[in-house]
């Protein structure tokens, strides 16, 4: 999951915000870090055993309206990375079909993607029985960013002539920094993977080695990519490179890693609420059948949600940046902080630690505000300059 489809953006990212955007992603590589660990810390500060979800942190730590803030926030970003996920595979599948009886339009492939991801998505009822996904789906994510590094070093000498670059491009920052806190962290289903860990103890390791080898990859991809291609970049990335069989193979891993991950966030989102809504066993007097039925209905009914906001807004990037100001800035940088602070307190803490968790609720703050208003701005341009859906 960390490892995703926010990498096609990133080199879009420091396109947006120069050289400079480097800067960006190396702060949201430490601050994801720390807010992935004192999550978990938060976990376990609560009156009675173990938090289970964000809404249950933010009721704990900030009351009722807490936890409903917190859930929305993981709500939109479980339904909505989905949702950018079927926009990617529509198109990735129309592009890959082009000129053959395959190139159905962007519509019909986006239900098709919709029932494939809603058949095990209806039907798995715990993470453990994904776990083998997720991991699949990260082998394809690396597969992607090696043949993109490679075809854009092919590439190269037809580029770098006229390629042009920026230091800094201040106004780019908000933009950038909404598109990098997507790709930043997978905090929306770290409560839920922890969770299903034989050794919880574990999860700082985990989260520190996951994310220093996503960093790394990120790193080489953004470097090598603006560096060849630089204003020019184009996202998702590999639109960048030169077409022919490694694109396509590119474009395949893509569409096979949404295939993968998209049940993952959606399970995640309903297990969340599922425990809310008391959709169990027990409550049906012991009737598996009866609670299967209710789970089905309430997760086809996601998933028609899913699929007609797909159709109705068919922009990756744009959907992509969107995500991440909205969401995953409060997911990653802001929640988890706050939760942190309020449920262990401030005296217990060293200077440079409140320092630097400040610093991350500001990067996030940033994020949210500023990069929800460029997002909202480009969504509004979209379509305020005639697009038109093609049935």
């Amino acid at each position: 999951m960390t490892l995703g489809t926010g990498m096609l953006g990133l080199p879009a990212a420091v396109k947006d915000g120069g050289w400079g955007a480097l800067a960006l992603i190396i702060g949201a590589y430490f601050m994801s870090c720390y807010s992935g660990v004192v999550l978990q810390k938060a976990m376990y500060k609560g009156k009675g055993n173990r938090l289970s979800s964000y809404k249950e942190l933010g009721d704990e730590a900030f009351g009722t309206f807490g936890g409903w803030v917190s859930f929305f926030c993981l709500s939109w970003m479980l339904i909505g990375t989905p949702i950018l996920y079927l926009v990617l595979a529509a198109a990735n599948m129309n592009q890959l079909c082009a000129g053959t009886a395959g190139e159905i339009g962007v519509f019909k492939w986006t239900i098709i993607w919709s029932v494939i991801v809603g058949i095990p998505y209806i039907f798995v009822k715990s993470m453990k029985e994904i776990a083998l996904s997720s991991a699949l789906g990260a082998l394809t994510m690396i597969v992607t960013i090696l043949i993109t590094i490679v075809l854009a070093g092919i590439d190269a000498p037809n580029k770098l002539e006229n390629v042009h670059h920026d230091n800094v491009i201040w106004e780019g920052f908000p933009t950038a920094l909404s598109t990098i806190s997507y790709a930043a962290g997978s905090n929306l289903i770290y409560i839920n993977v922890e969770a299903s860990m034989k050794t919880p103890k574990h999860w700082p390791r985990v989260v520190f080695g996951t994310l220093t080898t996503c960093q790394i990859i990120y790193l080489a991809l953004c470097i090598s990519c603006y560096y060849i291609y630089g204003a020019d970049i184009l996202s998702p990335v590999y639109n960048s490179t030169p077409s022919g069989i490694a694109r396509m193979i590119a474009i395949i891993m893509v569409t096979l890693h949404v295939v993968t991950a998209c049940p993952l966030l959606l399970v995640s989102f309903a297990l969340d609420c599922e425990n809310l809504m008391n959709i169990t066993v027990e409550r049906y007097g012991g009737s598996k059948k009866k609670e299967l039925l209710v789970r089905a209905c309430f997760r086809t009914g996601i998933m028609i949600f899913v699929a007609v906001v797909g159709i109705l807004i068919p922009f990756f990037d744009v959907l992509m940046s969107l995500l991440g100001a909205l969401s995953n800035s409060a997911l990653v940088f802001i929640l988890p902080v706050a939760f942190y602070w309020k449920l262990d307190g401030f005296r217990n803490k060293k200077i440079y630690e409140l320092a630097f968790g400040a610093l991350t609720l500001l990067y996030g703050l940033v994020a949210l505000v500023f990069g929800t208003w460029s997002a909202v701005e480009a969504l509004v341009d979209t379509f305020a300059n005639g697009y038109k859906y093609q049935i």
